[in-house]
């Protein structure tokens, strides 16, 4: 079996984290940044919104299990691709919709997607196609932060029950486990 890997950026990465983890055929979801121009970036740098990069995740995928094209209708149906530099109250270019794509054909994938998915948006989607630069993992409590933490935070609390809810009407028969689903 030959994994895929899938970089997104669409929003707080917390969000779109717990997202990808419920969704079969993904092996792994790391938060991270990517995009930017500094080494090395901080959560606190990147926050600061200084560094350029984008909170992002990077989606290992089992291709013969969901498709690229799957992964990325799934992004952008739950994340709001016609926001420019932000995420509801989370405002910046660190927080803007974007797709890191691995190759060729992932580029050309991305842009039929956003073609695909402009029929569900009454505004212009504005993410972005950007060449696949440096990857940072994000620190070790961002990762699966949704599992732990996330769920006693009140902003993960108001923000990502939607998108799991969005993910479990629309993508159910992409789901592992309809019970992890919140």
């Amino acid at each position: 079996m030959a994994m895929e890997t899938a970089t997104l950026a669409g929003g707080c990465f917390w969000c779109t984290e717990a997202v990808f983890k419920d969704v079969i055929g993904v092996s792994d979801v790391k938060s991270g940044y990517i995009g930017g121009h500094v080494d090395n970036p901080t959560y606190k740098a990147v926050c600061g919104g200084n560094t350029g990069h984008a909170e992002a995740v990077r989606v290992q995928f089992d291709p013969d299990v969901i498709s690229y094209d799957d992964i990325l209708d799934i992004f952008f149906a739950t994340h709001d691709p016609s926001q420019l530099n932000r995420q509801g109250n989370d405002v910046g270019t660190q927080y803007r919709s974007a797709i890191f794509p691995h190759d060729e054909a992932q580029e050309a994938a991305a842009r039929a997607a956003i073609k695909r998915s402009q029929a569900d948006w009454t505004n212009p989607i504005v993410t972005t196609i950007e060449p696949l630069s440096d990857w940072y993992p994000a620190e070790d409590y961002h990762q699966s932060y949704w599992e732990g933490e996330g769920q006693r935070n009140p902003y993960c609390l108001s923000v990502i029950p939607p998108k799991l809810k969005k993910l479990r009407k629309s993508f159910a028969n992409r789901l592992k486990d309809q019970a992890t689903v919140a």
